[in-house]
C-alpha cells in the first residue's frame, strides 16, 4: 500500500512539473508572434503622413472649403438688440417688404432674406419676453408686426412661383391633384387623389367610399345650413352686446375722471 501511494504522489508531481514548463513556454511564443506582426506592419507602413502632405504636394488647409457663418459674437448677444438701443423708448425701423419689391428678387435672395427676417424675429421675441419679465413697455413693438408681414408676403411670393412652375410643367393648380366631391351627409370637401396598386373598379376599399348624397338627406342639409346661419347671427349679436357694455363701462370711468 505504501509503495502504491508513493507511486501516485510521484506521478502527480511529474504532471505538475510538465504543466509549469508548458505555461512558461507559451508567453515566450506569444511575444515572438507579436514582434513578428509588428515588424510586418512597420514594413508596409507608408513613410509620409497624409494629414500634412498629400501626393500632389498640397496642404490639407488648401483642400478644405471655407465655411460661411454669420457674424461671430460672444455669448447670447445675437438674441438681443444692439447696445445703443438699450433703454431707448423708441427704435427707428424701416417699412416692411412689399410684394412688389419681393417679386423682383431671385429665389436665392428670397431664401437669404427669409433667414435674415427669422433671425430678426427671434431677436424681437427675446426683447418682448424680457420686457414682460421686467414689466416695462417693449421699445417699438411695431417692428415685430412688420417682420411678420414681410415673412407672410415672402411666403406668398414663393408659393406663387411654385404654383406657376407646377402649372407650366403639369398643368395642375394644386401640389396634389384632386376634385370637389360630396360625402354621404351632403358636405362638400376637396378629395385628393391617391395611388392604388390595383384599379379602382377592383379595389374594394375604394368602392366602400360613398361620394354621393342620398335623396332623404336634402332636408337635413337645409336644416344644417339654417343652424349654421342662426349660430352666426347669435355670435354677431353677442359681440355687439359686449361692445355696448364696454362702451358704457368706460364712459362712466371717463365721466368720473
Amino acid at each position: 500500500m505504501a509503495a502504491t501511494t508513493v507511486g501516485r504522489v510521484l506521478s502527480l508531481c511529474r504532471q505538475f512539473q510538465k504543466g509549469l514548463s508548458i505555461s512558461t513556454v507559451l508567453p515566450l511564443q506569444q511575444t515572438k508572434v507579436l514582434t513578428a506582426c509588428k515588424a510586418q506592419r512597420s514594413a508596409f507602413r507608408p513613410k509620409f503622413c497624409l494629414l500634412h502632405i498629400n501626393n500632389m504636394g498640397t496642404s490639407l488647409a488648401q483642400q478644405c472649403r471655407a465655411l460661411h457663418t454669420s457674424q461671430w459674437r460672444r455669448g447670447l448677444e445675437a438674441f438681443f438688440d444692439d447696445t445703443p438701443n438699450w433703454g431707448e423708448p423708441t427704435v427707428k425701423s424701416g417699412a416692411p417688404w412689399t410684394a412688389k419689391q419681393l417679386r423682383t428678387k431671385s429665389s436665392e435672395d428670397l431664401h437669404k432674406l427669409w433667414y435674415v427676417l427669422l433671425k430678426e424675429k427671434n431677436m424681437l421675441l427675446t426683447v418682448e419676453q424680457e420686457a414682460k419679465r421686467q414689466r416695462v413697455q417693449m421699445p417699438s413693438p411695431e417692428r415685430l408686426t412688420k417682420i411678420e408681414r414681410s415673412m407672410k408676403r415672402l411666403d406668398t411670393i414663393v408659393q406663387e412661383r411654385e404654383n406657376a412652375l407646377r402649372l407650366l410643367q403639369t398643368g395642375q393648380e394644386r401640389g396634389r391633384p384632386g376634385t370637389w366631391r360630396k360625402d354621404f351627409f351632403g358636405r362638400t370637401f376637396w378629395y385628393r387623389f391617391k395611388e392604388y396598386p390595383i384599379p379602382w373598379y377592383l379595389n374594394r376599399r375604394y368602392k366602400r367610399k360613398r361620394f354621393f348624397t342620398p335623396i332623404f338627406v336634402d332636408s337635413f342639409i337645409r336644416l344644417r345650413i339654417e343652424s349654421h346661419l342662426h349660430s352666426k347671427i347669435l355670435k354677431k349679436k353677442a359681440d355687439l352686446e359686449n361692445k355696448r357694455k364696454l362702451q358704457e363701462k368706460f364712459s362712466r370711468f371717463s365721466a368720473r375722471t
